[in-house]
């Protein structure tokens, strides 16, 4: 008598949350839960960069059971790696894995423990996972940098990512080679703390020498795109193939957090108001059609109308096409947290009201592009991002690049036809 057929194994589905690490992250799991032999699964690769962030992420993992109740739920990333326990009490938590154990195929085996997750303090290396593409991604992130050794007062992420630490120049570059040889038009360079890249490595390179010797041996890549930056931390050599090099992406996202002096130091942030509306001067003035974005935080502990009002006019100070405006949360283990707190009505309409900063010098930007034309990287049928990370919605399908014609904008996207 035959055994019976064995039922066919089920997919590995990754949840991504949170930023472009994470997006990396996921990707390289990919490859380590085949080699793994994992099937049936979900996982939830969690944030933790707010209370809001990981309030999202029970709420996926409780989805992920409903839609998936035969799968084991394994829960990794930031939010587990710095409260593990909490996600190991959910009823629909199978396994939870810290931040480096993520990075191994062996923590993806069915016999390891419920729990795997080290002090993230204790790793020294980034690993580097040697990948070919992004499913359904035409704009591939490559990690060069994990971990931060600063400690800005409201931010919890160190405590999920550990020290700073560098990818070697050597493997990042044989990364990207093997990127430009499958044809993807775009790589981005990804890092909890990117501009800190290199001060672990031997002779504390720069993140411009690394931008520099990835232009030169990777000749057939079309496009590199640089993450969040510190302003205050950005070299000369970076600062001039931004401003020089038209192979480098003529957008800039900037870690800029408040553009008030008061809450700035409280945030135990380390530049001025003046230092980044000078680097944006300076930026703007070396390439004009260079597009900026930041991060900006509304009622911060403290904050008074007078700071908030230096926070609006920063956006338009600094020239910013794109702004990513958070109501604070206050971390628990985070100085900010045991400062005196704004009511909660008050931080949210003072993030509306950012917010409504930020959607009208976007429509300036969008309304400068009509009636002109660039080409731009079709990230799926319908839909494209010009160099200067402007989305574009238009009439037509492909992959690769696309020359577009612009001849209206919703708010938040060009709307366009092929040139």
């Amino acid at each position: 008598m035959n055994a019976p057929a064995k039922p066919p194994r089920a997919d590995v589905e990754i949840l991504t949350l949170g930023c472009r690490l994470n997006a990396y992250e996921s990707e390289a799991m990919r490859a380590l839960t085949s080699e793994a032999a994992l099937y049936n699964a979900v996982i939830v690769n969690t944030c933790a960069v707010t209370g809001e962030a990981v309030r999202q992420a029970r709420q996926a993992i409780r989805r992920a059971r409903r839609e998936r109740p035969d799968a084991e739920i394994i829960v990794t990333g930031c939010a587990a790696q710095i409260d593990p326990q909490s996600f190991a009490a959910m009823p629909e938590v199978s396994r939870v894995i810290g931040n480096a154990e993520k990075m191994r195929a062996e923590s993806f085996a069915p016999t390891h423990e419920r729990v795997a997750v080290a002090d993230i303090m204790s790793v020294r290396e980034t690993a580097s996972h040697l990948i070919d593409g992004f499913s359904e991604r035409t704009r591939v992130y490559v990690q060069v940098q994990n971990g931060c050794d600063h400690r800005c007062t409201f931010c919890i992420i160190p405590y999920g990512r550990g020290n700073s630490r560098s990818s070697p120049a050597g493997e990042v570059v044989e990364q990207i080679q093997r990127l430009a040889a499958n044809g993807v038009p775009e790589v981005v360079l990804t890092g909890v703390d990117l501009t800190s890249w290199g001060a672990d490595l031997p002779g504390q390179p720069q993140l411009g020498a690394l931008v520099a010797r990835i232009l030169r041996l990777v000749p057939d890549l079309p496009m590199l795109r640089l993450s969040s930056l510190d302003a205050i931390e950005m070299d000369d050599q970076l600062f001039e193939l931004v401003t020089q090099s038209d192979r480098v992406a003529p957008y800039l996202h900037l870690s800029l957090q408040h553009g008030d002096d008061m809450i700035l130091k409280r945030m135990k942030r380390r530049h001025s108001r003046a230092q980044a509306i000078e680097l944006c001067r300076r930026v703007k003035e070396a390439r004009p059609e260079i597009a900026l974005g930041a991060d900006l935080i509304a009622g911060f502990p403290t904050e008074t109308e007078e700071h908030f009002a230096n926070l609006l006019s920063i956006v338009d100070e600094c020239d910013l096409a794109f702004v990513h405006a958070f109501p604070f949360s206050p971390r628990e283990g985070t100085p900010a947290a045991r400062m005196p707190q704004l009511e909660r009505r008050l931080i949210k309409e003072r993030a509306a009201r950012l917010r409504e900063v930020g959607a009208a010098a976007l429509n300036r930007h969008l309304a400068a592009w009509i009636g002109r034309e660039e080409t731009g990287v079709i990230e799926r049928d319908g839909f494209a991002r010009l160099p200067d990370f402007t989305p574009v919605h238009f009439n037509g399908s492909g992959e690769g690049f696309q020359r577009l014609r612009f001849t209206a904008h919703d708010g938040q996207h060009l709307i366009g036809a092929a040139a």
